[in-house]
């Protein structure tokens, strides 16, 4: 990736994910590029997928969802679905942001977040648990998160 960007392409990458709601105006003043290079260089990152999109950060607590949780959950071939499946229908459940097809003693990686760790088990139980292709979990609920980026 760094053979592609150059280190203007670097520093607007490392401003934009601060804030991707800066201005050309405001980010041109901060790299030091004109304004017009600045626009041009943007739309060069989305259109070569490098900028997949711009987001937002939520205050999950704000939001009553500041119970963050990591599901360790074990795939049963013997389902009739493939491991990639079961892990679309996971992504599905509403309480969870992030399902990965992980090497190793377990099978997937899920990031869930509720309003409690009791919402949390109410999602594992209720929802994750009767996925078909979903075996064993383990549960790990975070106390704090000391840094987390989008």
């Amino acid at each position: 990736m760094s053979e592609v960007l150059d280190t203007i392409d670097l520093k607007l990458l490392k401003e934009l994910k601060e804030n991707s709601r800066e201005n050309i105006a405001s980010l041109s003043k901060k790299i030091g590029i004109p304004r017009t290079t600045v626009h041009y260089r943007i739309k060069k990152l989305v259109n070569e997928g490098i900028i997949e999109k711009f987001t937002i950060k939520p205050n999950y607590k704000k939001l009553n969802l500041g119970t963050t949780a990591f599901i360790l959950a074990r795939y049963e071939p013997d389902s009739g679905l493939t491991q990639r499946e079961v892990a679309k229908r996971i992504a599905q459940i509403e309480e969870v942001y992030e399902v990965h097809i992980i090497a190793g003693e377990w099978d997937l990686l899920i990031k869930a977040r509720a309003p409690s760790a009791e919402d949390i088990g109410k999602v594992v139980i209720d929802k994750l648990r009767e996925i078909k292709g979903v075996g064993q979990t383990v549960t790990m609920v975070s106390f704090v998160t000391v840094k987390e980026e989008i």
